[in-house]
Formats: structure tokens, sequence, C-alpha cells
């Protein structure tokens, strides 16, 4: 392992010769520099993959110190040990600097949490999609000197050797999953009190607070002053890191012959002599400080989700408007540092999971999301014309990382939704829409003050928090028409001929409706308490055994508290489940409703029977329930008042529970890729929907269902109170041919506010053909840029395997607005 000061510079990756101009047409917009074209190409082409010097680090850190500090000490300690030694990489026309790895796209892993074997370290060498390189010599070392040693003692580990029966019964099933089990608690996001304090005013507050303990009358002094130990060496170490940067830039700068690198050189050696020990003073150091803070919090811990910046154009305007004044920065170059900015997002894939799910082909998105526009603090326009720039970025860069999201209020100029949707339009999937009008009002139900609302957003898909002072912890997802089925088979997985709920009765002898709904109802939740039991059960092994020193530094009231970000350190804890297939839910119930207790086409067995058999020999039954049952999303108050009914009552099994924080657990309606992992593990539905199919995606209908428009669709979405949730996710599809004039533009503007007004959440948008889809297929070589939204997030369409292309595919094509 090398551990020294190293300075790589980049390389082409087999290929990127042949594909290097594709990259110098990057959209109607202005043509990017030289600079930001190489640094995009090196970006995109090169393949990521899998480093194992920080788990070696760590593993001989924790070999020689396990045991001599208290955890959070020794975390921080670990962390400084990695800021001390991993090697660190400065490419050639970079501005921006710092990576996780020791080069673009290279990903540690993280054993004190998941610990891979060196099966999963083949299978990510080899799989055909979303492969991580590792070299053979790297898997022997790892089965040498990293697993024996974490072999016990791992988080997932400490969460599965504890699950009672009956929950584990449940998760096998695929009633829900567990996020904690392959990473850290994520989703957080930060506000601006990095641009105004550096790491060192930060110390000063830690002392501070450490010197009011009060070990006399305080039983907890001694914990909060090993928490508060832990914080301030973490603040040296992210110093450190930083300090090393500037010496490798002042070392390239004695050898570099041209003039401009040479003074560039010395001014990154400069910002980073500077940040993030103090406040940022410049553009330049603004940037380079969330991005050293973002590297930090990342390194120290893997947490699900990847730091985010919050409300990055609001953070960076005083910075932007006081050089421009001053004549220290143009627009251009203002441009350029943000790009070389988004380019290092896109160098971090995500870190790749352990056991079932490394054989899957999941997403390299690590869901950093930018929040552009929406509400000040006061309540104010948030955009500028730095939103602007972030648009233009975003359309010109095309790359697959960071995710962005427009945030359209009603105080939000018509402009900057109109450019907004312009960028839509290229068929990127970016950037979503979020509606701050209504998640202000999520948050302050949850208990959050106003302005601490205001300054909330969007995390990562489409959860909201307040930023720089939240824990917001996605516990996993619910497998809503799963519950159903239990249900129908009266407690038992038909998939797998297993008990996997409660007995709540044959569903042949229910008399009613309201008698089959009150099993469902019955089977939710028990479902939802043995997830939540759990839930809190892992809560504790995280605030007990992998504090986060860095992270709680950043968030409001950790210091004051003396707590741990994980331990009910910031100002709110949040946890929430991720509810996922409403659609199909909705379509199954209305589908039993009309035809067996209402119209009595089918008696219940007769439907049941022919769901057992994914309708075969039942082809007549299917296609009267596929034509003749009301379905959601369609402005049909029969099948609508379903789902409004299903969405209240999992807000009631949900909303309230209590956390191990002092607050409670939340409703969110959100699936990432889960709805296809989900309907994986199903039978077919009475819907008419076929085994093993997709379920619906978030509060999306169902494939196909939706037949009406998407004003049909918005308004049957609208009948939900979606105050009530944490993010509701909406996907849309549309034609490209549907937005090619400017009074097109105005259309699809004018549906977002109408969605908007009536208390939508988020939607999100699909430009592009089913013919398009169908040739990516065919000849994927020629669509190798092809950017597709998934959910919360966008992918490459070629990356995506043939389950997640398809249900992109089978998405409601919308002609017409």
């Amino acid at each position: 392992m090398n551990t020294s000061i190293q300075h790589k510079s980049p390389e082409r990756t087999a290929g990127s010769e042949s594909n290097f101009k594709d990259h110098l047409s990057l959209g109607p917009g202005t043509l990017l520099n030289d600079r930001i074209q190489q640094l995009r190409a090196l970006s995109v082409d090169t393949e990521p993959s899998l480093d194992i010097e920080r788990a070696l680090i760590e593993t001989a850190f924790y070999k020689a110190n396990a045991g001599k500090y208290s955890i959070p000490v020794m975390r921080a300690l670990n962390y400084m040990e990695i800021c001390k030694q991993k090697a660190i990489y400065l490419g050639e026309g970079e501005l921006i600097v710092g990576e996780r790895g020791p080069k673009p796209k290279c990903v540690p892993t993280f054993p004190e949490l998941t610990c891979h074997s060196v099966e999963d370290l083949n299978v990510l060498n080899t799989r055909e999609l979303q492969r991580y390189t590792i070299s053979q010599e790297d898997i022997d070392t790892y089965a040498k000197e990293v697993i024996p040693y974490w072999e016990g003692r791992t988080m997932r580990e400490r969460i599965f050797n504890y699950v009672p029966s009956e929950w584990s019964a449940a998760y096998e099933a695929g009633l829900f999953t567990e996020f904690m089990e392959q990473r850290a608690p994520g989703h957080t996001a930060l506000d601006g009190k990095i641009y105004r304090k550096g790491l060192l005013d930060f110390k000063k507050d830690i002392q501070a607070h450490i010197d009011r303990l009060d070990f006399m009358n305080d039983p907890e002094a001694t914990d909060k002053l090993e928490e508060l130990k832990a914080m301030a060496i973490s603040c040296d170490a992210a110093i450190v890191f930083a300090e090393r940067h500037a010496d490798l830039a002042e070392e390239q700068a004695l050898t570099e012959k041209d003039p401009k690198r040479h003074a560039e050189l010395l001014k990154i050696a400069e910002v980073c002599r500077w940040v993030p020990a103090h406040a940022p003073r410049t553009f330049h150091e603004a940037i380079q400080m969330y991005w050293f803070m973002h590297l930090g919090t990342i390194t120290e811990l893997n947490g699900w989700d990847a730091m985010n910046p919050g409300h990055f154009d609001q953070h960076l305007e005083p910075f932007y408007n006081q050089e421009l004044e001053a004549g220290t920065l143009s627009r251009d170059q203002a441009k350029e540092l943000l790009c070389c900015f988004w380019i290092k997002v896109n160098n971090h894939p995500a870190p790749p999971k352990v056991g079932i799910t490394a054989r899957e082909s999941g997403t390299y998105n690590d869901f950093t999301n930018i929040n552009i526009g929406g509400v000040r603090r006061d309540g104010s326009d948030g955009t500028s014309e730095l939103s602007y720039v972030m648009l233009e970025i975003i359309e010109e860069l095309h790359i697959l990382q960071p995710g962005s999201s427009i945030h359209i209020s009603a105080r939000t100029p018509e402009r900057f939704l109109k450019a907004g949707c312009k960028v839509i339009r290229q068929g990127h999937g970016y950037p979503s829409v979020f509606n701050p009008d209504v998640y202000v009002m999520e948050l302050l139900r949850q208990g959050k003050s106003l302005e601490d609302a205001r300054e909330g957003g969007c995390s990562g898909c489409i959860e909201v928090g307040a930023f720089g002072k939240e824990a917001y912890i996605l516990t996993g997802y619910l497998n809503v028409p799963k519950v159903l089925e239990v249900t129908l088979n009266n407690g038992i997985d038909p998939v797998t001929g297993k008990k996997a709920g409660i007995e709540t009765g044959d569903p042949r002898g229910f008399k009613s409706f309201d008698e089959l709904y009150q099993a469902f109802l019955k089977q939710l939740n028990f479902i939802v308490d043995q997830k939540i039991r759990v839930s809190n059960y892992i809560d504790r092994m995280f605030a007990k055994y992998a504090p986060a020193p860095l992270l709680s530094v950043l968030m409001d009231d950790c210091i004051v508290k003396g707590r741990d970000y994980y331990d009910a350190g910031p100002r709110y804890n949040t946890n929430y489940i991720q509810c996922t297939g409403l659609g199909t839910v909705t379509d199954s119930l209305s589908t039993l409703k009309k035809h067996v207790f209402d119209a009595k086409t089918f008696d219940m067995n007769t439907i049941l029977e022919a769901v057992s058999k994914n309708f075969e020999g039942e082809e007549i039954l299917r296609q009267t329930i596929l034509n003749n049952t009301p379905f959601f999303g369609n402005d049909d108050e029969q099948a609508d008042s379903i789902a409004v009914q299903v969405y209240n009552d999992l807000f009631a099994a949900i909303d309230g529970k209590p956390n191990t924080k002092g607050e409670t657990f939340h409703l969110n309606m959100l699936s990432t890729t889960c709805h296809v992992y989900f309907g994986k593990v199903m039978g077919a539905t009475p819907n008419g929907r076929l085994a093993f199919k997709s379920i619906s995606d978030g509060t999306s209908p169902s494939h196909g269902c939706d037949v009406n428009g998407p004003s049909a669709v918005i308004r049957s979405l609208t009948k939900i109170d979606q105050t009530k949730s944490g993010g509701t996710l909406l996907n849309q599809r549309f034609l490209p041919s549907l937005l090619k004039r400017d009074e097109d533009i105005t259309k699809l503007s004018k549906l977002i506010r109408s969605y908007f007004s009536l208390g939508g959440h988020h939607i999100q948008f699909n430009i592009v053909d089913t013919a398009t889809l169908l040739a990516a297929q065919a000849c994927p070589e020629d669509y190798k840029d092809l950017l597709v939204r998934m959910a919360g997030y966008s992918d490459y369409f070629n990356h995506m395997n043939e389950d997640l292309q398809q249900e992109v595919i089978d998405r409601t094509e919308n002609e017409s607005f």
C-alpha cells in the first residue's frame, strides 16, 4: 500500500479517444472551454474502480488501537489517520481538488460497516453492469488483511445477529428493506454556516462547551466530553487533508513550465491553506470549502446518500456578487469553477454493496442533489443569477452527477421556471421539480420552525428536511402491495409458501370490502411495527458504535448538546419509512371492490385462483379487469378515494411512532428502484399485473394505467394531502415532439404550476419516446449518453439492467398535455 503523497496525471481509458469528440458537443448552450471539456471527458470515460487503501489504513489502526480510546475518539483518530496517509490526487487542469479515493472514480470500502467478501469483490469486478474493477492482488490482500479482522465486528453483523424471527420472515419475503444493513444512515444536507465559519472557529465553540461541562450535576458530562474531543480531532483531520493538497500544489508548481498553470497551482495552494481552517473569502474558496466538507463526511463514514450542499446558489451568491462588483471574478470564471465542482461530484460513484445486492446492477449515482431556486429564510424568492448559471451547467455538461432540482414557489419568477423547463426538454431527466410552498408546510407539521423549514429542501431523491439542522434517516422501503398479497393469503407469502405476517382470515369468507380492508389494515400495522422496532435497535447501534464526529460539527446543536449526529445531536431528528406501490395496491383493492363486492362479476376464489396461476388460462378475466376497473391516476373518484384511504392509513400506521431520539417516524412515498425489486418478490396481483413485474413507483399510477393524460394524473394525486408525507414521487413521460416549441415550454410550466397550486410536492419528467428506448436496447453503443429519469435520480439507460430499462419503457407515453 502506497500512502505517500501522490500526483497522478489523468489517463485515458480504452476507447476514450474515439469518444472524445462526442464529448465536445455538449448541447445548445455556451461551448465549454478546453479545460472543462477535458476534465469532463476524463470523468465520463474513466471506469469506476474499487480501492482497498482506506480499509487497510483503518484495519491497521484498529489492530493497534482498539480499546485504547472511547468510541467517538477512536472514530475521529481513525479519520485522522486516513487524512494523513491516503494517497491524494491533483489532476491536470483541476481547479477544485480532492478525491475520496486515490484517483477519479475510485471508490473505497468501509469494512467497519459491512465487509465485502472475496466473492463480493469478484462479482463486482466481473459483473456486466455497474462494474467496479479491482486487481487480483488487491483481492488477495483484502482477504488476508481486512476480512479476518472485521469478521464479527461489522455493523451489519451487529444488526443481523439480533433481529427477531418475525422481522426476518417479513424481510426475507420482501415486505420491507433495511437501509442500514449496507451503509450508515444518511440523507442530510448543509446550510450556510460553513461559509461563515472555518473549522478553527468550530474548534473554539467546541472548547467553550468542553469548558462548561458540569461533571458534578450532569451524568452525561463524560460522554459529552468524549464526543466533543472527537469533534475537535475531526476538524484537525480535515485541515490536515487540505494542507496536504496545498503542499502538493506547491510541489507541482515548482516544475510547471506553463505560466498560467503555475499561477493556478499557487492559487490552489493558497485556497487549501485557507479553507477549511478559516471561513472562505472568495467564490473559489467557498466552493472548495464545501468540497472538503463533502469529502470529509463521506470518508469518515459511508452514508446512505452522499453529503449535499443544500441551496448552493443561495450560499454562493454573496461571494459571487461581491467579486463581480470588485472585478475579481467574471461570470465565465464563476461558471468554470462550478463546472469543475460538478465534475468532481461525477468522479464519485456510490460505494458498492455486498451480498445479494452486489450481484445486482444498481446505479453509480450517489444522490448528491443541488437545490436551485426556492425561497430564503425570510420567505423571499431564492433565485439569483447563479441559479441560471447552474441551469446552463446542467444542460451543457450532461453528466450523471450531481443530481439537480429546481424549487418553484409561488414567488419564483416565471422566467426561471421556463429556463428550467428548457433544460428538462433536453431529455436528461434533470432537473426534477419541487414545491417549497408544500414542503415547508410538511416540515412545519413535523415541528420545524418557519425559518428552518424555509431553509430546507431535498437531500437526495424526493425526501425533505431542515438543512444543516436535521438528521433525517430513511430506514428502508415498505412493499405496500406485498402487505395486501400476504393478507389475501392469510399471513402466508405465496411466493415462498412461508409465513410472513399474521393470520387475518381467509378472504374467501369476507362478506364486504370493508372486512377485507380491515384485514389489510391489521396486517399493515403489524408489519410496520415490526420494522420500527428493529429500526430503533439499529439507530442505537449506530449511535453507540459508529458516531460521525465531523458530520456532527456541521449540524446545528450537536456541539451545544455534546451529542453525535446519530445520537440526537441535531436540532431535529426524524425517521422515515418509504412506502412503495400506491398505484398497484390501490388498483388491486379497486379490482376486488368492484368485481367481487359491488358488481359481483367474479367471486373472490375465482380471482385468487387466477392470481395464483399468474392468470394463465384466464386472459379474458384479466382483460376484463384491465379494461373495466377504475384505476388510480385518471381522476376517477372510485379509484382515487381508495388511494386516499390507503395513504391516510399508511400515515396513521407510521406517523408519530417513537424513534430513539425523542422524536418520531414519518411517512415518505419514495421508491428509488426498489419497486422493481419488490415486484420480483411478488406473484401476480388482482389488478392484472403479472407475477414478478415491477409494482408502481412512489405515488405514480401503475404502468400504462393512467390513460386520461397528465392533467388527470395530477388531479388524482392532489386528492392526497401531500403535506402529511416527507415526499411524494411522481414520474411522467412525454414524447420529445410535445416540447419542441416555445409555447410547449409554456404549457409544461403551466402543468407544473397547476400541480403545485393544488398541493403537489414533486414532479419529474422523462422526455423520450419508446422507439428511442427500444433502439438503445438494440444498439447500446449508439446511445452511450442517453440519460433517463429512473426515480429520484437519473441514470444512463444502458447502465441499467433489463428490468430497470423495461420499467421506464412501460411508463405511459404522454402525447399531449
